[in-house]
């Protein structure tokens, strides 16, 4: 059996194409980013390749850090054809906004890894090893939040 039916593919075979599992799907035809499917006389779902381009569109976007709720939105524009240039620029400057705080929250946290480690190194140079200062900082913090 190709994955093929004589009025769609099967969801094995759009899964495969598309890069996604089942379940991805299914999760997509909930949330109504993919209309429900045709079915065959037994059931299984029926696709077409307007469906493997919606869920490729939809794969790309989530890649680039498009919410779901922000996937439904470009879909819309895509889909009425609308000009959505300026749109999309907007959520563009978002997304990229968020990125950088991610990338400053990463730089901290890197920061106090690295703290943390020279800490550990100068407690092992010592061979005095009776605690590790990281897990009493660790406890410490711990207890002074609550």
């Amino acid at each position: 059996m190709d994955g093929k039916s004589s009025s769609g593919l099967h969801i094995g075979t759009v899964a495969v194409r598309c890069g996604l599992t089942i379940d991805t799907i299914r999760f997509y035809e909930k949330q109504g980013l993919l209309a429900k499917p045709h079915r065959s006389p037994g059931g299984f779902r029926l696709y077409s390749e307007g469906d493997i381009d919606r869920l490729s569109f939809v794969n790309r976007a989530q890649a680039l850090g498009f919410s779901l709720l922000e996937i439904r939105e470009l879909l819309l524009l895509r889909d009425t054809g609308s000009e959505a240039c300026s749109h999309v620029h907007d959520l563009l400057d978002q997304k990229l906004i968020t990125v950088q705080q991610k990338i400053a929250d990463l730089r901290k946290l890197e920061k106090q890894l690295r703290g943390a480690r020279e800490r550990c190194d100068l407690e092992l140079a010592k061979e005095c090893t009776r605690s590790c200062p990281v897990i009493d900082e660790i406890s410490r913090s711990r207890k002074e939040v609550q």
